[in-house]
């Protein structure tokens, strides 16, 4: 009999580890050199602003809820069930204007230095701060905008 893949439960993280990014919590759920996966919760008014990202192809699955998205310049929103294709170096951000938390998994390949970038902003209270040492790790945000995708 083949032995069956590895199982990261629901309710469970690698390492038992989580990241709380500005608010919103980051439960890392498989990590290798290819790839890198989290699962995301985002409580009601939070938002991740216009960034992007240079050596990573990112991938968002929503889980419940709906996310509102800025992908390339084109307003747009993601519902339970779908599946949101950010390219590497094409701008986008994303805003939980649903009035409840949403959860997503997000998956970006290959993982290159994001795993370290969560590390190093976990607890972060600063948007100012994340966004300089975001940078450093090849994720470039764009000037601020409001919430209001």
């Amino acid at each position: 009999m083949a032995e069956s893949p590895d199982i990261t439960r629901a309710n469970a993280s690698l390492d038992g580890v989580s990241w709380n990014i500005l608010g919103q919590i980051y439960v890392p759920k498989q990590v290798t050199e290819e790839s890198f996966a989290w699962h995301a919760t985002f409580p009601e008014e939070t938002f991740v602003p216009p960034h992007v990202h240079h050596a990573q192809d990112e991938y968002i699955f929503v889980l419940d809820g709906r996310i509102d998205l800025l992908l390339d310049g084109r307003k747009t929103s993601a519902a339970t069930g779908d599946l949101v294709r950010m390219p590497r170096g094409i701008p986008h951000a994303f805003f939980n204007n649903s009035g409840k938390p949403v959860t997503a998994l997000f998956w970006a390949a290959p993982a290159g230095r994001l795993v370290d970038l969560y590390r190093r902003i976990h607890n972060m209270s600063s948007p100012a701060e994340v966004v300089q040492v975001a940078d450093e790790y090849g994720v470039h945000f764009f000037p601020p905008v409001s919430s209001a995708a």
